[in-house]
């Protein structure tokens, strides 16, 4: 059960907290209550008696033992009012409440959709979290022992893509749509030499000027690259839509260039056995063919989420993240 605000970013050209806040407060109890009845619960019976009852009686439908909710990081305005509805129904229900880290919640997205017995995940695990606020390289060495060993250092990819998109006059929001005009570039001009093609550079954040990466920094910086795009706007002057794709697919390549090489350089540093992306980024296809296209040489299980709509923001990552929290202690969850 999803219940969007898309509609409304998109007349703003992106997510104002407090018109994000009022369209959460309208929504969020319908939407528990249909999330509910879909699950084949009265929402307003869901107590202790029903979920030992359920139990007893060996009904299909399972009895709730936690409330699951995103406590940190995001809007502020957002964030309160998912964890107060939490708050209220634990204490209505007389449930605990489990706070889940948001970054948390999109790694384990990998985790949905999956049969553990059929295809087990191994650890450790280097897996990038790239979205519209947060980039996080993260090495898992279990359930219990996370060390993020790189994060963006201004702005986080996704919200790169929107800016350049509302840059070159494309629309909110904007991975999708740089997405779908940088694939028309490939279509129309594939071949075009590539050095008739503007090419942006990357920020390798490293410790001397070389123009490849160096190994030495894990972060990540799209801040430089999105002053480049307006540069190259303001040089052509008048942007034709042969431009605006051009200049998408350049951007893209940018973007997905730094990000791959430096996950794939992070997986053989620490010896990962698998290699996981997470987060809105993650969906874009040709970020997954660059990363497939470079770890090839490393023989490792690559995983992203099965469904798309996992690789936004959703519930069913949030509860997972807590599932693990509680059946192995980590304390990355913790009762609020």
């Amino acid at each position: 059960m999803i219940s969007s605000s898309l509609n409304l970013h998109q007349i703003t050209g992106g997510v104002v907290p407090e018109v994000a806040a009022r369209a959460q407060i309208e929504s969020i109890i319908p939407v528990i209550q249909e999330a509910l009845k879909i699950a084949g619960f009265d929402p307003s019976h869901v107590n202790g008696q029903l979920a030992h009852s359920m139990r007893s009686q060996g009904s299909n439908v399972p009895a709730i033992d936690a409330i699951a909710v995103t406590a940190e990081p995001g809007l502020v305005t957002s964030l309160l009012v998912g964890t107060e509805t939490a708050k209220w129904l634990g204490y209505l229900w007389n449930k605990p409440v489990i706070k889940v880290n948001h970054i948390r919640g999109h790694v384990y997205a990998n985790w949905l959709e999956r049969d553990p017995k059929k295809d087990p995940i191994q650890f450790p695990i280097v897996c990038l979290s790239v979205s519209g606020g947060h980039n996080e390289l993260i090495l898992l060495k279990n359930h219990q022992e996370w060390e993020i060993i790189g994060e963006s250092q201004d702005d986080a990819a996704g919200e790169a893509f929107d800016k350049v998109a509302r840059i070159l006059g494309l629309g909110y929001p904007g991975g999708p749509i740089i997405e779908q005009q940088a694939k028309l570039f490939t279509q129309m001009f594939m071949n075009m030499e590539s050095n008739k093609i503007v090419r942006f550079p990357r920020a390798w954040l490293n410790q001397n000027d070389s123009n490849k990466w160096d190994g030495t920094s894990f972060n990540f910086s799209f801040s430089g690259l999105k002053s480049e795009v307006i540069r190259e706007v303001d040089r052509r002057k008048s942007m034709s839509d042969t431009d605006r794709s051009e200049i998408a697919y350049a951007f893209q390549d940018a973007v997905c260039d730094v990000l791959v090489t430096k996950l794939v350089g992070a997986v053989k540093k620490f010896q990962a056995k698998e290699i996981h992306i997470a987060g809105g980024v993650s969906a874009n296809k040709f970020f997954r063919m660059k990363l497939d296209e470079s770890s090839k040489s490393l023989g490792l299980k690559i995983r992203w989420p099965e469904k798309m709509v996992y690789c936004t923001d959703n519930a069913a990552m949030i509860g997972a993240a807590a599932n693990f929290a509680i059946r192995s202690g980590t304390g990355a969850a913790s009762e609020a």
